[in-house]
């Protein structure tokens, strides 16, 4: 059977301003390779002139999708609808469909840490192709791309992904569902947690990362730490475009879009944004998001 999949508005500032959500590698992929692995496995095939339509920001349940061709149902969630067999019913809040906790909507640059968390917590084995040093720990499952070192001292928590020619350590914790592509350096005593770094990224020694996007070629000066937890164990909000928006989120770190260096000992408030090629300076603490007219 054949999907079409429908162009959707996505929010992918502040990683860059030219930069789709799709364009987004996690463990390997983008997130466009990702979603065509979902139709494949439901036996279907982009195509323009399908029978099932999707929205282009729509992360799919491969379970979810088998159901709804075998029942010729939509599939929605938070009422959206995600996938239907019509166009036009893609812009509808359609009563009668599956409705599928594991399906959702890509919209935001955050969402991205729930597909992530799906994709590295289905790893099923181990696939270590670069060096690991006889000092360094690993538990669970964990992919290494060739050319990676990871160097004593290093604990990594899996499941957890490392792309190609990185460099780890020492004394590094790697919490799971971590994904870290190509050309990465995480630096002495760094601990990185829930997140996703973007190709040839560096997190300096002594520094904290939890439930964050970094996006490419991102510096963090040593000590940089960011706070991921509210106080009253709430949900996160943050600002886009002049409304409060509700992350979903319990634990959210920040969102850093491309080539951002922070100072040394910057310290980031959780749910703090910032845009394409901001800095920070030594010492700043981070209350507010930052765009490039700071």
């Amino acid at each position: 059977m054949k999907v079409t999949v429908i162009s959707f508005e996505d929010k992918a500032q502040p990683l860059t301003d030219n930069k789709r959500l799709q364009d987004c590698k996690l463990a390997g992929k983008n997130l466009e390779e990702l979603q065509k692995d979902c139709y494949t496995k439901a036996g279907l095939t982009i195509a323009e002139d399908g029978d099932f339509f999707v929205r282009s920001t729509a992360w799919l349940n491969p379970e979810a999708l088998i159901k709804a061709i075998e029942t010729k149902k939509s599939i929605s969630s938070n009422g959206v609808t995600l996938a239907a067999w019509s166009e036009e019913d893609l812009y509808k809040s359609l009563e009668d469909s599956i409705k599928c906790k594991l399906s959702f909507e890509v919209y935001y640059a955050w969402d991205l840490l729930k597909v992530n968390e799906e994709i590295i917590s289905q790893l099923s084995s181990s696939s270590i192709h670069g060096e690991v040093s006889p000092a360094a720990n690993i538990e669970g499952k964990v992919t290494i791309g060739e050319g990676t070192r990871i160097l004593p001292g290093v604990f990594i928590e899996g499941n957890a992904y490392i792309g190609r020619n990185c460099k780890i350590g020492p004394n590094c914790y790697i919490r799971g569902n971590t994904s870290i592509d190509d050309n990465c350096h995480v630096g002495q005593s760094v601990e990185i947690k829930n997140c996703i770094l973007m190709t040839k990224t560096n997190v300096g020694h002594l520094s904290y990362v939890g439930d964050s996007v970094l996006g490419a070629k991102v510096n963090f000066g040593a000590g940089t730490t960011t706070s991921n937890l509210r106080h009253d164990n709430g949900n996160h909000k943050t600002m886009i475009n002049g409304e409060l928006i509700d992350t979903g989120r319990r634990k959210f770190g920040v969102v850093i879009g491309d080539n951002v260096h922070t100072g040394i000992n910057t310290s980031f408030y959780p749910a703090r944004k910032m845009s394409a090629g901001t800095t920070t300076l030594p010492g700043e603490i981070v209350k507010y998001d930052k765009d490039g007219n700071d």
